[in-house]
């Protein structure tokens, strides 16, 4: 398994990239997830990048932005363009995304329509340049349960169509995250791990919540103490294929938490191998 830290989780702290990453190198982290918008205020600083990264032992795993699928072709052509080119910078091939803003049982058929139409386009740019866009699952999207999700996939279907599996939001959906990747797996090329402590709380995560300084943050958990059973998840995922995950914490005391998350991963791990053998 390959673990990353996301920058996002750092999003209200004064750390600079070089401390971020010469943490998440002592910390036994494999890779760094970077948001959408650090990736775009990085550009004017070009020795930021995959070598730069790779020194310290690490890879970027996923570049995570919100392409603006509402807006012209030609005008998401060119955000596309931009992200592809800064993925290339970082040495990622993988750059998620989200798909709509409302959930798929608001949208209307020829919202879908366009939607799916403005996705193939991403899809058809970012195959040729040997990149692939994820989309996340997660509330108030077109993929915010299983049934739209495998929709989106036969509707978009295309190769560079990929599935970021946010197994919280997945569990939020009201479907045990073992049986979707039963149906998903053979589409998700990465995940994200997020915990809370009851299904009463899940609101702390909307974007309005999650992204500002002064948000709550009650009920956020480290990825063992929450409502979604991620020993058993993971007990399931791990022997049966190649795990790239970020362990996607916004909450406080960041480096303790992902820390405490990333032993108990490992930990998880090794009980398999004594197993296996």
């Amino acid at each position: 398994m390959k673990l990353s830290i996301c920058t996002i989780s750092f999003r209200h702290h004064l750390h600079s990239l070089d401390q971020i990453a010469h943490w998440a190198q002592a910390n036994s982290f494999q890779g760094i997830e970077l948001w959408g918008i650090h990736a775009k205020n990085l550009a004017d600083e070009p020795h930021y990048g995959a070598d730069w990264l790779n020194a310290y032992g690490l890879e970027t795993s996923m570049i995570s932005d919100y392409l603006p699928l509402e807006v012209s072709e030609c005008d998401l052509l060119t955000e596309t363009k931009k992200l592809s080119q800064l993925a290339k910078h970082w040495g990622t091939k993988k750059i998620r995304t989200f798909v709509g803003k409302k959930g798929s049982a608001q949208t209307t058929k020829r919202e879908r329509d366009k939607l799916v139409e403005k996705l193939h386009l991403i899809c058809e740019f970012l195959y040729a340049e040997g990149q692939s866009v994820l989309v996340e699952t997660h509330p108030n999207t077109l993929a915010d349960n299983l049934a739209s999700t495998i929709q989106l996939l036969e509707e978009t279907n295309h190769p560079a169509l990929r599935i970021n599996f946010d197994v919280l939001h997945v569990w939020e959906s009201g479907i045990n995250p073992i049986e979707a990747m039963n149906q998903l797996g053979p589409y998700v090329s990465h995940f994200h791990f997020k915990n809370i402590a009851s299904r009463s709380q899940l609101d702390v995560f909307s974007p309005n919540n999650v992204y500002a300084a002064a948000g709550s943050r009650k009920g956020m958990v480290p990825l063992f103490e929450g409502a979604v059973s991620y020993q058993d998840f993971l007990e399931e995922l791990i022997p049966t294929m190649d795990v790239n995950a970020s362990l996607e914490w916004f909450g406080p005391n960041v480096k303790e938490v992902l820390v405490k998350d990333r032993k108990q991963i490992h930990a998880i791990m090794e009980s398999l191998k004594v197993r296996g053998n």
